[in-house]
């Protein structure tokens, strides 16, 4: 005869089922041997995030703010969907590719490695879908990593979303400009980006 239960177990059942946490190693051994081929993905708290499917208005931000950037910096310096090493103690679980970055010397200079947080001036994502995670997850890992300065371009609400002096794991600068607004990078200070112009 079926019984009811009435006590609440002592252990609360997890929300979520468990996942496979995955290391750089593993990921690229995975991709050595063609598991993934035809897919982009991307290591985050040792977790894969797909890059795929990026809409339309996506890839005109991303294509705008390039475009910028290398008239500032110079097509050697600014680099698109680039994996590069973060803090030490994140680098086992994670290999982020930002949208865009800037570099603090020529490209050719690194050859061998991803690169290091001390050879980045700026990084940009482009967030629509992805807005949160680029504000939490990946600010607090670019912070952690000293990343001097990191902007997100809010399509859905056109404005960049600027985020400055990295300590203690997160920066304490947060500032967002709307599109009525220009920003100045931080590595090239007497630029002015108009943040309209991200979006048209």
């Amino acid at each position: 005869m079926p019984t009811a239960i009435t006590e609440t177990p002592a252990v609360p059942p997890p929300l979520e089922p468990p996942r496979k946490r995955w290391t750089r190693e593993e990921c690229t051994a995975l991709e050595a041997a063609g598991i993934w081929e035809q897919q982009h993905l991307e290591l985050i708290e040792g977790e894969l995030i797909s890059k795929m499917g990026k809409k339309r208005p996506h890839t005109i931000s991303l294509v705008l703010v390039q475009d910028w950037l290398v008239l500032v910096f110079g097509r050697q310096y600014v680099n698109p969907e680039t994996p590069i090493d973060v803090a030490p103690g994140d680098n086992l679980i994670n290999e982020p590719e930002p949208d865009l970055i800037v570099l603090a010397k020529d490209q050719r200079e690194i050859t061998e490695q991803n690169p290091q947080p001390a050879d980045v001036r700026l990084l940009v994502e482009i967030a629509d879908s992805s807005l949160k995670f680029d504000l939490t997850v990946k600010a607090r890992l670019y912070a952690r990593a000293g990343i001097p300065e990191y902007w997100v371009v809010d399509v859905l609400s056109r404005r960049i979303i600027v985020h400055r002096d990295p300590r203690d794991g997160q920066y304490r600068s947060v500032i967002a400009y709307s599109d009525q607004e220009s920003v100045r990078p931080l590595a090239a200070p007497n630029a002015e980006f108009s943040v309209t112009s991200a979006f048209e």
